[in-house]
């Protein structure tokens, strides 16, 4: 049987792009993406809840971070109020049947949210119906509002007080750049927020 080489050059391609679009985030938005890590520690200090919401690979995505929160990412730590909106099979049922699926997240928002909340919104095209519905039903409410967005950021970039865009144009380097975010925020937080339980306890009791 004759030896066939192996072509890698696609997967040279795809880690480039990867690092390419990595790269150019971490240029133009670290001090954003400080900001936005600071806003989240400050929500979970005061005893406020942060809401993710997104779909498809989104809502992955919601899910993750929310566990990261409610678990543990690094640290040990008390556990923090954090919730996916993407979770409830009957209450995104009922409301797309019953209202329309543009209302999934608004209308979880409007039951669940209250003023110091923060809404974290999830969508690669900046453009998702539910998702900039979730981000007005947010801001009626006086939430605070983050946008993990892609390309121009779209409709949602104006609805959130901070937007970290991921100026690409291919979904999967944009969902990439997401996730390392998402740790990224779950990094600070473990260093603001971690140390003994029962101190963290006294501390917000």
């Amino acid at each position: 049987m004759g030896v066939y080489p192996v072509d890698t050059t696609w997967i040279d391609r795809a880690v480039s792009a990867h690092q390419e679009t990595v790269a150019r985030f971490a240029r133009d938005h670290a001090a954003a993406l400080a900001e936005a890590a600071q806003s989240l520690v400050e929500t979970l200090e005061s005893g406020g809840t942060v809401f993710f919401f997104g779909n498809g690979g989104s809502a992955a995505d919601a899910q993750h971070l929310a566990a990261e929160l409610v678990n543990r990412f690094r640290a040990e730590r008390r556990a923090l109020r954090a919730l996916a909106l993407t979770t409830d099979t009957s209450v995104l049922t009922s409301v797309a049947n019953d209202a329309d699926y543009r209302r999934v997240f608004a209308r979880q928002i409007e039951a669940l949210g209250r003023p110091g909340d923060l809404a974290v919104g999830i969508t690669t095209s900046g453009r998702s119906p539910s998702v900039v519905e979730g981000l007005q039903a947010a801001r009626r409410l006086g939430m605070r509002t983050l946008g993990l967005l892609g390309r121009s950021g779209g409709e949602a970039r104006a609805l959130c007080d901070r937007a970290l865009v991921v100026a690409a144009d291919d979904t999967a380097r944009i969902q990439e750049t997401h996730l390392l975010i998402g740790h990224l925020l779950c990094e600070w937080v473990d260093q603001r927020l971690s140390g003994p339980t029962e101190e963290l306890r006294a501390r917000h009791d």
